[in-house]
């Protein structure tokens, strides 16, 4: 136990201060101009002020829901959620600022030097500190969670349901203390995700849909007075909202692999498998060794291109270079750790009780599984989104054709692109089953995660770049800057979608692992594990589960919808009263656009966001929780194919639009007709990829945590049960 505190301490002290170092060392260099200064000023204050907001609406809904928790579970999980929220919101906070200080400087950089590696460098270096605070924050809300609750009050020794609350309802404590921790970041992340989702989008579509095809003047043109408000979107929602995101997948697949654990030891108890009380100690500090480990690699991969002597002028390779360090490290790291900790186990024991069909290495198989899946799917989203290849490019040349085609393309390149990834998902499912049981899956998802630093810094570098080319454009600074910029920026939403497709991956396979944790908690130990889909009740649990996806995404549509119509009907007005705007005699008034974006998000987020908390609880409540089960494994199976279709099709449209922009289409460019429709199909997929999507994956998690959190009061306590009883007699 001691190296387990050595090893989380460590990591997670070398991420943050590795993050401070980053962050000081971007703050510290010159804005450039003084209009420079003044742009990256009002974005700074606007994002200031929305996540202010956000945050007292997100931490009195954390309050009311640790009090319920405390009341019908456990104080020890209302008080880890308090500290996992907390964490999660450090890390959004955190790297919504430093993307307020690096986009100006990135815009100097390409100003001062011309030069694309120098310019990149920035952009990672202020992306690092977001993955690092990813990293670091989970790490060191676990760390306390299991000092002060697993070792101080001793939760980490006790296997059995043996904390009982004032209503009678029995749990094992430390299984139930790490899943608040989970839930706490998981309210943060969906909140962050879906208010800094509608906001972004709100803004940008007004942006583009009065300024670019109305107007005809260029993205992130000083005239438009949505432009402020579209850049500072891009920090509260592709920035705080994606660290907040994947902060909360790395802390659920860490905490489903634990759980899990736990739930294996007491069925093989039943069954008399032989599991020991040190075989489930070694299961418990797998996960906490291999993400540290994990941490530290990623710590070295981002050192690796921001101390690299020579960058070349290819970005991607920049940034797919030091992913690919920190996942290799990960790996042959991971390979000692599990090799030590196994080593000396009953093979036989390891294979009957958990699964292990190559001993002491199986987990390590399993999570090297899900690092080769989570690569195999960020290259199947590369490959439909960018425009290096033929499915973007070809979407490009049907712009040619009009609207109606650029939109009908998209479609069918987005509904095409699920296949491949759900095989791979499959396969990593299948596999890591076979090698290592369900723990093996849980420690798939781990896998894939187990690098998230590196992952982050990388798609977080896009929405600096994106600022960036805002700050350029809106100072007026020569062409060539923003060559660069719209170089980086189109790296930048290639690497989002790779960071979606790692998302969503690692999402399902850690829904999974907290699926057979959530059916352990109802079933007795030592009897079978069965979901019979052909129960009516489970299977009208999966319909309904099904079609709560599709709820959930045409409410957010619907919301971006909403605030994007004020947003238009903003735009025209100001051009339409201030005539001067547009020949540059008077000024826009940015500051009632950003109220409309902030109100809009604000306004609208609430609903969809409690939804995924709502609707489990109150389904366990009403009809039990073989319903429940149902509605996850539906939930799940149909997130899964909007997310990675929402993710493909949106990257799609917005690189085939560059593409055009970059003189890809012969004869055709800004202004044409060809590019009005691009432009067209780029605003269509703006919700999809950067509201949807990202917002699915963490549905389906919180869903999955809600109901293994509730689970043990409404299996209890429902109508339908307290109906069959009184039928009975």
């Amino acid at each position: 136990m001691q190296l387990l505190i050595v090893a989380v301490v460590f990591a997670a002290g070398l991420a943050l201060a590795f993050a401070a170092f980053n962050f000081f060392g971007v703050k510290k260099m010159p804005e450039g101009t003084e209009k420079m200064s003044e742009i990256a000023s009002a974005i700074r204050v606007g994002a200031n002020a929305f996540i202010a907001y956000e945050y007292k609406i997100l931490y009195l809904v954390v309050a009311i829901v640790a009090v319920i928790m405390a009341v019908v579970t456990t104080w020890h999980a209302a008080v880890a959620l308090v500290i996992g929220s907390v964490m999660s919101g450090c890390a959004g906070f955190v790297g919504m600022k430093i993307a307020t200080y690096a986009n100006v400087r990135v815009s100097n950089t390409a100003r001062e030097t011309r030069n694309i590696g120098k310019t990149v460098k920035i952009a990672f270096k202020g992306g690092s500190v977001m993955g690092l605070c990813v990293g670091g924050f989970a790490m060191l809300g676990l760390f306390l969670v299991y000092v002060i609750f697993g070792l101080g009050l001793g939760q980490v020794h006790v296997t059995e349901a043996s904390y009982t609350n004032f209503l009678g309802l029995s749990f094992i404590p430390f299984t139930m203390t790490l899943s608040g921790y989970a839930l706490g970041c998981s309210i943060v992340a969906m909140f962050n995700r879906v208010g800094g989702g509608i906001y972004t989008k709100a803004a940008d579509m007004g942006a583009d849909l009065v300024g670019k095809t109305e107007a005809h003047i260029p993205e992130d043109d000083p005239r438009n007075p949505a432009t402020i408000a579209d850049n500072v979107g891009d920090n509260v929602g592709d920035v705080a909202g994606l660290g907040s995101d994947l902060l909360e997948s790395f802390v659920g697949a860490i905490s489903s692999g634990i759980i899990l654990a736990y739930h294996m030891f007491l069925q093989s108890n039943a069954l008399n498998f032989g599991m020991t009380q040190e075989m489930l100690e070694k299961c418990i500090l797998f996960p906490l060794i291999f993400v540290s480990i994990g941490l530290v690699a990623c710590c070295i991969g981002v050192a690796s291109l921001l101390f690299k002597r020579k960058m070349s002028e290819n970005p991607h390779r920049e940034l797919n270079g030091a992913t690919y360090v920190a996942a290799g490290l990960t790996i042959a790291l991971g390979f000692v750790a599990s090799f030590f900790l196994f080593k000396g186990e009953d093979t036989t024991i390891l294979k009957n009780a958990l699964g292990f069909k190559v001993g002491g290495l199986s987990p390590w198989i399993a999570a090297t599984i899900g690092v080769i899946s989570g690569v195999v799917i960020g290259m199947m989203a590369e490959y439909y989104t960018s425009a290096d290849f033929n499915p973007t490019r070809k979407l490009s040349h049907a712009s040619v054709e009009g609207t109606a085609l650029t939109i009908t393309q998209g479609l069918a390149l987005g509904m095409k692109s699920c296949m491949a990834p759900c095989i791979i998902l499959a396969a990593g499912i299948i596999l890591s089953h076979m090698v290592s049981g369900m723990y093996g899956v849980s420690m798939a998802a781990l896998g894939m995660l187990s690098f998230v630093a590196a992952t982050v810094s990388v798609d977080t570098y896009g929405p600096i770049s994106d600022n960036a080319g805002g700050i350029a454009e809106m100072s007026g600074l020569d062409p060539e800057v923003r060559r660069i910029t719209d170089t980086l920026d189109s790296v930048g939403n290639t690497t989002a979608a790779i960071g979606k497709g790692f998302a969503i991956g690692s999402g399902a396979l850690a829904a999974l692992a907290l699926m057979i944790s959530y059916l352990y908690s109802f079933n007795e130990a030592g009897t079978d594990l069965v979901l019979n889909m052909m129960k009516p009740m489970i299977l009208a649990g999966a319909i309904a589960g099904a079609a709560l996806p599709f709820l959930f995404s045409g409410m957010l549509i619907e919301a971006v919808a909403k605030a994007a119509r004020k947003m238009v009907d903003e735009v025209r007005r100001q051009f339409k009263m201030y005539p001067g705007i547009l020949d540059g005699t008077e000024k826009p008034d940015y500051k009632t656009c950003i109220s409309i974006s902030s109100k809009g998000a604000i306004g609208e987020m609430k609903v969809p966001s409690l939804l995924a908390i709502v609707v489990p609880v109150g389904c366990g409540f009403l009809f039990g929780p073989e319903f429940v089960g149902g509605l996850i494994i539906g939930s799940t199976l149909a997130a899964i194919m909007i997310a990675i279709f929402c993710g493909n099709a949106g990257g799609a449209w917005d690189n085939g639009k560059k593409y055009i922009e970059a003189g890809g289409v012969e004869g055709q460019g800004k202004g044409t007709p060809t590019h009005d429709a691009a432009v067209v199909g780029d605003t269509v997929g703006d919700p999809l990829k950067d509201t949807v999507g990202p917002c699915l994956d963490i549905f389906i998690k919180i869903m999955s945590t809600v109901s293994l959190v509730a689970v043990p009061v409404f299996a209890k306590f429902n109508v339908v049960d307290l109906i069959a009883r009184l039928i009975n007699g």
